[in-house]
C-alpha cells in the first residue's frame, strides 16, 4: 500500500514539473516584441524586491531607444563581448555552453555561463536569476521561441535597452549618460567597449574606474574592433580633438567613422545586422577568448 501511494506521488510530482516546463511553451506570447517594448523586465521587478528587503530607496534608471539612436560601436562592441557568433547562430552557442558545462563539472557547481545574447534577453525579460538546472531549461524554451519570432535586430535592439548595467541603471541610453554625460549614439568605440565588458557583473565592475581588469578587456574589445575594420583610429583621435576655436570636441554618432556600418540600424524589425554592414565575424584562438573572458563566479 505504501508503495503504491509513494509511486502515485511521483508520478504526480513529475506530471507538475512537466506541465510547468510545458507552460512555457505557449506562455509568455513573445511575439508581442515584434511591436510592444516591455515596461518592467522581470529581471528588474527582482532588482527592486532586493532593495526593498535591505531598507534601500532606489529607483530604476532606463530611457528607451531604438537601434538608430545606438552608436554602432555599442552595437557591435556588445556583440564581441557577449556574442559573438550572434548573427548566425539559432540561439545557442554550443561550443560556449559545452566550454561551460566542462568548466562546471571541474569546479563541481552550477556557475558558468556560455549564454547567447538571446538566452540573457529572456532571462532578463520572464525568469530569475537563479542558477539552476530548472530554470535553464525554461531558459531555452523561451529563447528558441524568441528566436523563432523575432528578427536578430529587434533582439539586440530590446537587449541593449533592458540589460543592467548598474545599481538602478538599465539600458544602454541610461548607461551612456550616468558614465559618460552623453546619449548612446554619441558614444565612441572605447567607450562603448568599457560598456560592453562589465556587461557580465555590472555590480561589480565600473566601466570608467573598473580598474586592471576592465582596463585590460576594453583594450583586448578595441584592438578586436580596429582589426577587423570597425574603429579606425586616427578618425576618433581627430574627433576628440578640439577644435581649436574653443569649441567642444567632435562628437561621433558611430557610423560616420565606421566602414562597415554603412547605416545604423534602425526599427524594430527587417534584415538581420548582416545585410546593414553590421555582422560581426567570429573571433577565432586566444583573440576571442582573451575577449569574453570573466571571472567564472561572475558570468552568467
Amino acid at each position: 500500500m505504501w508503495k503504491k501511494w509513494t509511486r502515485r506521488a511521483a508520478i504526480l510530482l513529475a506530471a507538475a514539473f512537466l506541465l510547468n516546463i510545458a507552460f512555457y511553451l505557449v506562455y509568455p506570447d513573445v511575439s508581442r516584441l515584434k511591436r510592444e517594448r516591455p515596461v518592467k523586465t522581470a529581471f528588474m521587478t527582482y532588482r527592486e524586491g532586493q532593495w526593498r528587503k535591505a531598507g534601500l530607496q532606489r529607483r530604476i534608471r532606463q530611457e528607451w531607444v531604438p537601434l538608430s539612436r545606438i552608436s554602432p560601436y555599442a552595437v557591435k562592441a556588445v556583440i564581441i563581448a557577449e556574442d559573438d557568433k550572434f548573427w548566425t547562430h539559432e540561439g545557442f552557442d554550443f561550443g560556449a555552453i559545452q566550454k561551460a558545462i566542462e568548466k562546471d563539472l571541474q569546479k563541481r557547481r552550477f556557475k558558468a555561463g556560455g549564454s547567447t545574447i538571446s538566452q540573457q534577453l529572456v532571462k532578463n525579460l520572464y525568469l530569475t536569476p537563479a542558477k539552476n538546472p530548472v530554470r535553464k531549461l525554461k531558459e531555452a524554451l523561451l529563447t528558441w521561441r524568441l528566436e523563432r519570432n523575432l528578427s536578430k535586430r529587434r533582439i539586440i535592439e530590446l537587449y541593449l535597452n533592458v540589460a543592467e548595467w548598474g545599481e538602478g541603471i538599465f539600458g544602454i541610453e541610461a548607461a551612456a549618460r550616468h558614465y559618460f554625460g552623453k546619449g548612446a549614439d554619441a558614444l565612441t568605440a572605447r567607450e562603448a567597449a568599457a560598456l560592453a565588458v562589465v556587461l557580465p557583473s555590472p555590480l561589480r565592475y565600473h566601466p570608467v574606474e573598473g580598474g586592471r581588469y576592465v582596463e585590460s578587456r576594453t583594450e583586448a574589445v578595441y584592438r578586436i574592433m580596429v582589426r577587423r575594420g570597425i574603429v579606425i583610429p586616427e578618425y576618433e583621435e581627430m574627433l576628440n580633438e578640439p577644435a581649436g576655436n574653443g569649441q567642444p570636441p567632435m562628437q561621433s554618432t558611430g557610423d560616420a567613422a565606421n566602414p562597415g556600418a554603412a547605416g545604423a540600424p534602425g526599427g524594430a524589425d527587417g534584415t538581420d545586422g548582416r545585410d546593414i554592414g553590421m555582422e560581426t565575424p567570429p573571433v577565432g584562438g586566444a583573440e576571442g577568448e582573451k575577449a569574453r573572458q570573466t571571472p567564472a563566479d561572475v558570468r552568467k
